[in-house]
């Protein structure tokens, strides 16, 4: 099993390159794996990351078998995402919902998927690689007592080495700090790189929109504790940055989401 990293008194923190998919194959025990992408108007970078999925982590694509499934969520694209999905090899699917919703899809995800576990990753990133997967398959698989794997990294903006997660920054923690202080160990508690069996997402009502993160995180920590929740380093992640007055719709679904699971606030 690879070391951790110690990270405060709850949750475990790994890094990504501590796993290899060959070991992570072997450790499945007769577990499926599905990965599963939610993605809007992604056709720009939908294909290369499904494509890399299938050829490394699939025995269908010639690569290691660690990877049974690989779904597509068409959240309501406008442009090519669907197509371009199924011809690098996933399986695609549609919203149900003509304005989507990232909550939304996840859940079409994990009603459509197949898999024992589930790994969620975006649909946007521009430097992806399979260790996206294998670090958030690696703690599941080799660590039976957690629930749920949260991914970290470094995220450049407009040509810095950092800057990006505005709304982590400015409204996911401190609602944290703030109401779950508990939960304040998770670098990134919005990250889209999440990872969990399906029993505990079943159990666990996934959230419409762009809540959906911040209250996985909530729901898995009042239900099963905050040391079943395990964080993964994934190096640097680079993708489209949205302009600030595109952010405000993710920052509200996150007030109100956190306000309707906070013990502070009457009646939630």
């Amino acid at each position: 099993m690879p070391a951790t990293v110690g990270y405060g008194d709850d949750g475990s923190c790994y890094i990504c390159t501590e796993f290899d998919a060959g070991g992570l194959a072997s450790a499945k025990s007769g577990r499926t794996v599905s990965v599963c992408i939610p993605a809007r108007n992604e056709a720009a970078t939908i294909g290369p990351i499904v494509r890399t999925v299938v050829a490394e982590l699939t025995a269908s694509g010639g690569g290691v078998p660690l990877v049974d499934e690989v779904l597509v969520v068409d959240d309501g694209s406008t442009d090519d995402t669907a197509a371009i999905a199924a011809g690098a090899g996933a399986r695609v699917v549609t919203g149900d919902t003509a304005s989507g919703g990232k909550g939304q899809a996840m859940r079409v995800a994990l009603h459509e998927a197949e898999g024992d576990l589930i790994a969620f990753i975006d649909g946007d990133v521009t430097n992806f690689g399979p260790h996206f997967v294998t670090g958030l398959l690696g703690p599941l698989l080799t660590d039976d007592s957690v629930t749920v794997v949260k991914g970290f990294y470094q995220r450049p903006l407009h040509g810095g080495p950092d800057g990006g997660g505005r709304v982590t920054e400015l409204m996911a923690r401190p609602v944290i700090d703030l109401l779950f202080p508990a939960l304040s160990f998770v670098r990134q508690p919005l990250a889209g790189e999440t990872a969990a069996p399906r029993w505990v997402l079943e159990k666990c009502a996934l959230a419409d929109g762009y809540a959906v993160e911040l209250a996985l995180l909530v729901d898995v920590a009042s239900r099963f504790g905050v040391e079943t929740i395990a964080q993964v380093d994934l190096g640097v992640r680079a993708h489209r940055n949205r302009p600030l007055s595109e952010l405000r719709p993710q920052a509200t679904d996150i007030l109100a989401a956190a306000l309707a699971r906070s013990p502070l606030v009457p009646g939630a």
